[in-house]
């Protein structure tokens, strides 16, 4: 799959209400989830201890921590769109997040993305992006959520 390239508010706005593409799959190891912990001083055995975890967690392993899964949505989302002729991108908010499945180690994930709206406020383009992370062979997702990012198009 290649990527969508964007140039203009104008060239965002055809994709609103249509999937934008799916990332490639991103495997979860246990020294990724350690690296997480270490950054977020989250050190919680059913994430960090797989030796526990094989036995008190009901997942039989360890777990990735929730906010690595949203952690790792722009690395995933720009494998599905570039974006260009911008002075600056902000991350403005989520909404609607649910976690629904747990990521267990060494799972593969990737995201899906689809532009529910776009609005032009006064030269800063507000998009709202549906994102829902896949889980290999699972029937349920990671999560899914309502992210919006403001885009600052050169004039």
């Amino acid at each position: 799959m290649s990527k969508i390239i964007i140039n203009s508010y104008d060239d965002f706005a055809q994709y609103v209400g249509k999937e934008l593409g799916t990332s490639d799959y991103l495997k979860i190891t246990q020294d990724r989830i350690n690296k997480f912990a270490e950054a977020t001083l989250d050190y919680q055995w059913i994430h960090t201890d797989p030796e526990r975890a094989k036995v008190e967690s009901p997942f039989k392993s360890t777990i990735a921590h929730g906010y690595l899964m949203v952690s790792i949505l722009p690395y995933l989302w720009d494998q599905i769109i570039e974006v260009n002729n911008i002075k600056m991108l902000i991350n403005y908010g989520i909404e609607k997040l649910k976690f629904n499945q747990a990521v267990v180690v060494d799972s593969e994930v990737r995201l899906n993305v689809k532009l529910e709206s776009l609005v032009n406020l006064r030269g800063i383009a507000k998009a709202e992006l549906k994102v829902v992370l896949e889980i290999k062979d699972s029937p349920k997702n990671a999560f899914e959520e309502t992210v919006i990012f403001l885009y600052h198009f050169n004039n």
